[in-house]
């Protein structure tokens, strides 16, 4: 499958995905928040990858990844409706509000989940959730961990799942790993694992790892 990907997030998580997508032959546009985060991330990057800012981004690719923060993702997407009507969004990130040392404490909608919260925000898109559950650097090289892990999947249409499940194993996934978990409700389990990264982080640094499902 190759096709024109959007992201939304032109920091570490991004432009990792960017770089991994690019190689896999697609076009990927890279949309930072300002044109000072483009350009601060446009160096070695492959030509594949071009730079635009969010609106612009969302609305010239078939299909969007929303690698924004997440606790102001929800306001910043909703402004993009129109432009991600009728396309796959694919949301990585995690909804928390900030401890003292900058790490996730407490997730920012209880009860619920980003990715909920944004499939109601925005009805004419397909979100899928998926790859939240592990440091950005697993994300793209899952075959890096001793252990297999896991990429969960949350999502209301089934082809659009389907689609990205394609779209991870242009990633490095495994069918074996990748974990349907059903309708966008199901996020709100995947959202509340970030709740155990900020005690694994302050034990063991930033070693990659991810939560996963052993059989």
């Amino acid at each position: 499958m190759t096709t024109t990907i959007g992201i939304l997030g032109a920091g570490r998580v991004g432009t990792n995905l960017a770089t991994k997508l690019a190689a896999a032959g697609h076009h990927v546009t890279l949309g930072g928040r300002t044109p000072q985060e483009n350009a601060a991330h446009a160096t070695g990057l492959s030509e594949r990858i071009t730079f635009a800012d969010q609106r612009t981004t969302a609305r010239t690719t078939d299909l969007v990844i929303n690698a924004t923060p997440g606790d102001s993702a929800l306001d910043r997407l909703a402004d993009l409706r129109t432009e991600l009507a009728g396309k796959i969004l694919i949301d990585v990130s995690n909804a928390t509000h900030h401890a003292e040392d900058g790490l996730p404490g407490d997730l920012l909608y209880p009860g619920s989940s980003l990715a909920e919260k944004l499939q109601t925000a925005l009805p004419d898109t397909r979100v899928v959730k998926t790859l939240n559950t592990m440091l950005f650097m697993v994300m793209t090289a899952p075959e890096t961990l001793t252990t297999p892990p896991t990429a969960y999947l949350s999502g209301n249409d089934e082809q659009a799942k389907k689609t990205v499940t394609e779209l991870l194993t242009d990633l490095g996934w495994q069918p074996a790993q990748i974990e349907d978990l059903g309708d966008i409700t199901t996020a709100r389990a995947t959202e509340a694992m970030v709740l155990l990264v900020p005690h694994i982080l302050r034990r063991n640094g930033f070693t990659p790892f991810a939560i996963s499902l052993a059989r």
